[in-house]
């Protein structure tokens, strides 16, 4: 098996995080998966709202609110023809839990935001992108995120140089 890549990126701000997710999602197709990582507050469910709703709006669908999934596990949301499910993790014990939720299935056949996926254990997709989000100093910098991107799948090298143009054109 191949070393993952690895990349990290600075953001200043909670919208300079929202561009790159919101660029990210335009690149993204049925079976991506992003696996997201940080402490409590870094701003996961953040990014997550952010890519789901221009990934509805670019779609031409009614652009909802997207709650964090930290209650109810998962939300599904309808992309024109693609199915995104925004997935936290958090509350559960087991793996078995995981596969209970469905979303082994979905991680095929739709987009996939997973929210603390180190409860996926050895069920966390190969072909994933890994994103951690760090704050970097919150009391000189309270708002400024660091973001460590890791991949082993080819397609994500493509579509993360993509996404990180067009965020900082």
């Amino acid at each position: 098996m191949n070393s993952p890549a690895i990349r990290s990126v600075t953001f200043d701000s909670p919208e300079g995080t929202s561009e790159f997710a919101a660029c990210l999602g335009e690149l993204m197709a049925p079976g991506d998966v992003v696996l997201l990582s940080g402490p409590v507050g870094a701003g996961k469910s953040h990014f997550a709202r952010s890519l789901i709703q221009t990934h509805l709006k670019r779609s031409g669908c009614f652009v909802e609110d997207v709650p964090s999934p930290t209650f109810t596990l998962v939300q599904t949301y309808h992309s024109g023809e693609t199915e995104i499910w925004h997935a936290d993790l958090y509350r559960l014990t087991h793996t078995d839990e995981v596969e209970e939720l469905g979303l082994m299935d979905a991680f095929d056949t739709a987009i996939c935001l997973v929210e603390w996926p180190d409860r996926l254990g050895d069920l966390a997709p190969s072909n994933a992108l890994s994103l951690t989000l760090e704050p970097e100093d919150v009391d000189v910098f309270p708002e400024r995120r660091v973001m460590t991107l890791t991949w082993q799948d080819p397609k994500w090298t493509t579509i993360l140089e993509a996404a990180l143009r067009k965020a900082h054109a």
